[in-house]
């Protein structure tokens, strides 16, 4: 194995660019659950917002027409959630998976005239100066927007839940929502705003695979993420800035995979592969254990059904 042939400086550049999906989605789905609403749909709103975002970028020839798409397409498939679950009181675990798989089907569907077409090219960002100053230039500052963007509403997240009054009442509802019911505050109308949020967000994450990482639309291409996302918001302890961290640290290993197998080291790609799955099971244990939800200091409503008569 040679590990001279790794260029360290584009290691480090390309981790920003893999964690970015992950990052997306991740940061959305931790405003659903501080709001106290657990969605496993995060898979099945990525992969429509990657086909939505790539037909529409195609179709007009615009990049950020394609973003705005899967946002909304996004969106649009979370409150289908937020319906089932805030309204018709299903069980938030089941609807979850159930949309990842109406998610995967759709996109499927959507998709089968963009299968091989050739995405968009979307530029970098050339920044004067700070472009150009050595190794950190090319690390830091030479990214397409959306790189930018998701570390922007990282940092808005963190601010709106640590210093705005809509922050404090979402945090109040995911704690406890009779009590945030019994002051007067619409709990089902808070979660579903934070339930869209995180669908736009996930819908923004898909979308940048299929317009920039890749960039075309293949069947499947979210690949786990979506599950991979679920699991950063728990190893995060709901915290925004650990969920950036947690998403530019599975974004280096990715890369790094990737280069020791190009620098001769025999690594099986099904490690890869499957630890989406295995990361998953290890979170709904997690979930399903009041004693690990306590230490990892989950919301305290996380997952429970809210009913203004209970």
């Amino acid at each position: 194995m040679d590990l001279s042939s790794i260029n360290w400086v584009l290691l480090l550049a390309s981790l920003m660019v893999a964690a970015t999906p992950i990052l997306l989605a991740g940061i959305g789905e931790l405003v659903v659950e501080r709001a106290g609403v657990l969605n496993l749909g995060v898979e099945g709103m990525m992969i429509t917002g990657a086909i939505s975002g790539f037909a529409i970028a195609i179709n007009t020839g615009s990049v950020t027409l394609g973003f705005i798409a899967a946002a909304a397409a996004g969106a649009l498939l979370s409150l289908l959630f937020g319906f089932l679950t805030q309204y018709l009181l299903s069980n938030q675990v089941a609807t979850g998976l159930a949309l990842t798989l109406f998610g995967l089907g759709l996109s499927s569907l959507m998709g089968q005239g963009y299968v091989g077409i050739k995405g968009l090219s979307v530029p970098d960002i050339h920044l004067p100066i700070l472009s150009d100053i050595p190794v950190l230039g090319p690390i830091l500052f030479r990214h397409d927007a959306m790189v930018y963007v998701s570390i922007l509403i990282v940092a808005g997240v963190w601010a709106f839940l640590k210093f705005t009054r809509g922050g404090l009442i979402l945090r109040a509802v995911g704690e406890s929502h009779d009590a945030a019911h019994a002051l007067g505050y619409k709990v089902v109308r808070i979660r579903l705003m934070a339930i869209a949020f995180g669908g736009a967000c996930a819908g923004l994450g898909g979308a940048y695979l299929s317009l920039v990482r890749v960039p075309q639309w293949t069947e499947g291409m979210t690949a786990g993420a979506g599950w991979i996302a679920l699991a950063l918001v728990v190893f995060a302890s709901w915290k925004p800035w650990r969920v950036l961290i947690g998403a530019y640290l599975f974004g280096g290993l990715t890369v790094l995979q990737l280069n020791l197998q190009a620098a001769g080291m025999k690594i099986p790609v099904e490690y890869l592969a499957m630890s989406p799955y295995i990361i998953t099971i290890l979170v709904l244990v997690v979930m399903s254990s009041r004693g690990g939800r306590a230490a990892l200091n989950a919301p305290a409503e996380l997952g429970r059904s809210f009913h203004a008569s209970s």
